[in-house]
C-alpha cells in the first residue's frame, strides 16, 4: 500500500511544541490548504489539515514558523483513538509529517513561538501519548 500526503498550506496560528515522558520533541500546528475550485460565492476555499512534525525538524518548525508561514509538508495520513476525560471514543486523522520545507515565512512578531503546549490558557489537547 501508498500512503504519502504532499501539500503546500499557510499555518493558521503559530505551533506548538512539547516534549514526550521521554523527551522528545513534537510540534503541532494546524495547515490551511487552499482547495483548486471555487464555491458558490467564487471564493476558493480551504481543507484545515493537523499535522505532527517529530524531533530536531519539531524544534526547527517551532523556531521558525508561525502563524502565516507558508510551507510544504510531505508526510503520511495518521489515524489514531483514544478515549477523552467524559471517557468518549475520540478519532483523530492528521498528517505525521516526514519533512517540513520553510516557504515563505512571515515577519517575526515579538513574542516567542516557542512554549509549552500546557502552558496555554486554552485547554491542552487529550492525549495519552503525552499523559
Amino acid at each position: 500500500m501508498f500512503n504519502q500526503v504532499t501539500m503546500v498550506g499557510r499555518f493558521t496560528k503559530d505551533p506548538e511544541l512539547l516534549y514526550t515522558k521521554e523527551g522528545i520533541a513534537v510540534c503541532r500546528f494546524t495547515l490551511a490548504v487552499q482547495r483548486h475550485f471555487k464555491n458558490q460565492q467564487g471564493e476558493y476555499g480551504a481543507d484545515f489539515v493537523p499535522v505532527t512534525v517529530w524531533r530536531k525538524q519539531a524544534e526547527n518548525t517551532a523556531s521558525y514558523c508561525h502563524k502565516g508561514a507558508t510551507v510544504g509538508v510531505t508526510g503520511r495520513i495518521h489515524t489514531r483513538s483514544y478515549d477523552n476525560k467524559d471517557q468518549q471514543r475520540v478519532h483523530v486523522v492528521e498528517v505525521n509529517a516526514e519533512q517540513v520545507r520553510f516557504l515563505k515565512l512571515q515577519p517575526q512578531k515579538e513574542t516567542s513561538v516557542l512554549h509549552n503546549f500546557a502552558a496555554d490558557e486554552d485547554e491542552p489537547m487529550e492525549d495519552p501519548v503525552f499523559s
